[in-house]
């Protein structure tokens, strides 16, 4: 794969209990949102935290994907409701600011959309409201047999507004997304995966971190500079027309890096060769 591996170097930015991050395979990390007692609800230094680990993530050459799970019988639970109550009991939500000020979104996720590198999503137990704009920017979800989704926004007087609207109308369509997000329902995770289309893989629960482990070695075990130009082509695809999204893409400095690195050339001699390629870290760009 690459020989030039070592987890001993890594060394990611301090973060509080609330956030697990560990390196369990070649290039890859895992976070593991650790609010248990409050099913992983999103608090301010969790977000914080989430912030600082994945804007390093992207920084170091020598991660490729990240896995993302839940601590207990959740993946998360969403917004801290009391918290925003509290906000608003006070008159100090502003809520419209934070939306339009927030680069990356929830949890720096759901809107993620300056990283080329793969998120997996290992979803145990529920997702709900935020749980789900996670999901829904992650490019893989694994879903354990007894997960369940919901966007009960409508529910509680609040609103999706952190850039799980357009993504479901887009990945489920208009008439779906509406049932999700008008209803405020919760729906199964063969749901998840055969109507609504934003979950990948539905296995037993203790196969849910494994399979997402395995689906990440897999990538990793590919050319990190092709998969990261891959990801850059999906990510335009849904900003851009067609023959736009081509354009930009194939001027983009990942795709540069790609054609005049030394992974592309790796990989056609290896082919050639008959030999399993050494991938080497992209270059920062």
């Amino acid at each position: 794969m690459s020989s030039n591996w070592n987890p001993l170097a890594l060394r990611p930015p301090s973060h509080s209990e609330e956030l697990k991050v560990s390196f369990p395979q070649q290039h890859v990390m895992l976070m593991t949102l650790n609010r248990p007692r409050h099913l992983n609800a999103m608090s301010l230094q969790l977000s914080t935290d989430m912030a600082a680990t994945l804007n390093w993530f992207d920084d170091e050459s020598s991660l490729w994907v990240v896995v993302l799970t839940g601590e207990g019988r959740a993946f998360c639970a969403g917004a801290d409701l009391k918290a925003w109550l509290h906000d608003q009991s006070s008159g100090t939500a502003n809520e419209q600011e934070i939306v339009a000020s927030s680069v990356h979104g929830f949890a720096s996720i759901s809107r993620r959309h300056t990283s080329c590198k793969p998120m997996i999503a290992a979803v145990k137990g529920s997702a709900y409201g935020g749980g789900v704009e996670i999901i829904l920017n992650c490019d893989i979800v694994i879903a354990s047999e007894d997960a369940v989704f919901a966007l009960p926004e409508v529910k509680r007087g609040v609103l999706a507004a952190q850039g799980v609207i357009p993504r479901l109308g887009r990945v489920a369509g208009h008439q779906l997304a509406s049932e999700m997000l008008l209803l405020g329902n919760t729906i199964t995770a063969v749901q998840a995966r055969d109507r609504f289309r934003f979950v990948n893989f539905v296995v037993e629960k203790s196969a849910v971190v494994p399979t997402a482990l395995d689906i990440a070695r897999q990538i990793a075990a590919n050319s990190p500079d092709s998969v990261q130009s891959s990801k850059e082509g999906l990510v335009l695809a849904q900003k851009h027309h067609f023959e736009e999204a081509v354009q930009t893409h194939a001027m983009s400095l990942v795709s540069k890096r790609l054609y005049h690195g030394a992974n592309i050339k790796e990989g056609l001699a290896a082919f050639s060769e008959r030999r399993n390629p050494r991938w080497s870290n992209p270059a920062k760009l």
